[in-house]
């Protein structure tokens, strides 16, 4: 026994010598008696903070505007009036009863929305799907904006882009798309919309959110999301695409957001096949010079995916998805983890980062040699965001990663700060940079919330969310978080697009 207390006893006299002379000697006892390490600043922390805090706090300091900023950002081309309703009350007052959910690429009636709605409800999922029949749907459109509680809001991934850079006072923007009476009244005043963008009459999408826990007969949502529908045929057939380049030439842009391609699907493989050679010979004529940065929203046609995985990707510079979105990517393309049905739980970011890596070394530029443009990916699921980025184009990533998901946090609580009361962590604090081997294991720091990896010349940078509990919206969220990583990211002068 005393031989264990005096082992003990010198020990600890050579741990506060070590201590108390210098940080590299601390670091090198640590290791020796088998501790984990952590970076200096973390050793300061108040063991009293939550890691909510701790994380909150090092945002405030660590989110900082690049040097070089934009002045000008042309948005398009996808833009509509969002009504917002209870999905389970709006069903129930349509008179219809819960059952098995069922993935339907395109909705035809009342039961194929319940069926899709019931499919995503249980997996907690985002989706978006076209509603075929015109008189059903404007009956059920009816319905939504007389359900007591819906709201309308600016729609469509182009104008919530554009509403989310107009809250930057310096920055001009530009839109176009389908923008209706009502739509033009509650656009920001910044917001530039070319006269020939505007219509007659509005373009409605219909939300039916969920809350987390909430339940429909025999499901239950595992976490808070929505399902979007609608009969939209402008932005469908991205009528407004020809318009937003041709007024480029006015406006001279610093970068350019494109969305609405998700739209074109419901429009049938011929339809779209046909505007699709058209949406990419109307890309390729924006000057090369000029960034473009693509959002992704839900697609069900493995085809058409492929297809924009194809021939568009590779002319853009930037790309914006979300978990479905990438595995999608991967299944239409036979990529990495393509027999992976669907994510269970927080997708894991080693499969991640396999994910992101093939698609920029098979579409992108991570081989100095190719003739792609794509250079850059802003990933984001519930629980953490990764910014992938080939090396030499882009500056300022930690920041704009780190921004991204400090206003998934604030907007779905529907605050202009972190309100820590009403947040968590969900993000894993230890994970792999690759699913396969070699792969190096990591650790995230919440005092310096940003785990920083390399696989060849891309670089990941990763930041975990501060996980709202109960949202009050989860609409608009992706578009809010590709819109401040763009703020926050600087494009290298010395490259060329």
């Amino acid at each position: 026994m005393w031989r264990k207390a005096l082992v003990a006893a010198l020990l600890a006299l050579a741990v506060g010598f070590f201590y108390h002379g210098g940080p590299d000697l601390q670091e090198h006892i640590l290791q020796y008696i088998g501790l984990p390490n952590f970076p200096s600043s973390s050793l300061r922390l108040n063991s009293k903070d939550s890691l909510e805090h701790v994380i909150s706090s090092a945002w405030q300091t660590l989110i900082t505007l690049p040097t070089q900023q934009w002045s000008k950002v042309a948005v398009g081309v996808n833009a509509c009036v969002d009504v917002v309703v209870s999905g389970v009350g709006l069903l129930q007052a349509l008179a219809v009863d819960p059952g098995t959910g069922q993935d339907h690429e395109v909705l035809h009636s009342k039961e194929d929305l319940k069926e899709a709605f019931i499919h995503f409800m249980g997996r907690g999922a985002a989706a978006e799907r076209f509603f075929t029949d015109k008189e059903t749907f404007q009956r059920i459109a009816r319905a939504a904006a007389e359900y007591p509680g819906a709201k309308v809001y600016v729609g469509g991934n182009a104008a919530l882009i554009g509403q989310k850079l107009a809250t930057y006072p310096d920055l001009m923007v530009l839109l176009c798309g389908p923008v209706g009476p009502k739509l033009h009244e509650m656009l920001d005043e910044q917001i530039v919309v070319p006269p020939d963008s505007l219509q007659e009459t509005d373009e409605y999408h219909l939300i039916l959110e969920y809350k987390a826990g909430e339940k429909w007969g025999s499901t239950q949502a595992p976490q808070a999301n929505r399902f979007i529908f609608s009969h939209d045929v402008s932005n469908g057939e991205m009528s407004s695409l020809e318009t937003f380049v041709a007024s480029l030439e006015d406006f001279q842009p610093d970068l350019v957001v494109l969305s609405g391609l998700h739209m074109m699907e419901g429009q049938g493989r011929e339809l779209w096949e046909e505007r699709l050679k058209e949406a990419v010979s109307a890309i390729s004529d924006i000057h090369k010079d000029i960034p473009i940065h693509l959002e992704l929203a839900s697609m069900t046609d493995r085809d058409f995916m492929n297809s924009i995985m194809q021939e568009v990707m590779p002319i853009v510079s930037s790309v914006g998805l979300n978990e479905q979105e990438l595995l999608f990517l991967s299944h239409a393309g036979e990529g990495p983890h393509a027999d992976l049905p669907a994510w269970k739980g927080i997708p894991d970011v080693g499969r991640v980062s396999d994910i992101l890596l093939w698609i920029l070394e098979e579409h992108g530029r991570s081989d100095p040699s190719s003739e792609a443009d794509l250079t850059r990916i802003h990933f984001h699921t519930l629980a953490y965001h990764v910014l992938a980025t080939v090396d030499g184009y882009w500056g300022n990533q930690a920041a704009a990663v780190m921004a991204g998901a400090r206003v998934a946090s604030t907007q779905a609580c529907g605050g202009q700060s972190v309100d820590i009361s009403k947040v968590e962590l969900r993000a894993p604090l230890e994970f792999h940079s690759s699913h396969t081997e070699p792969r190096k294991k990591l650790t995230l720091n919440p005092a310096e919330p940003v785990t920083v990896w390399r696989r060849g010349n891309v670089t990941f940078h990763l930041t975990p969310v501060l996980v709202c509990k109960q949202p009050l919206r989860t609409v608009g969220l992706g578009d809010a978080i590709s819109a401040e990583g763009l703020v926050y990211s600087e494009l290298k002068t010395q490259q060329s697009f």
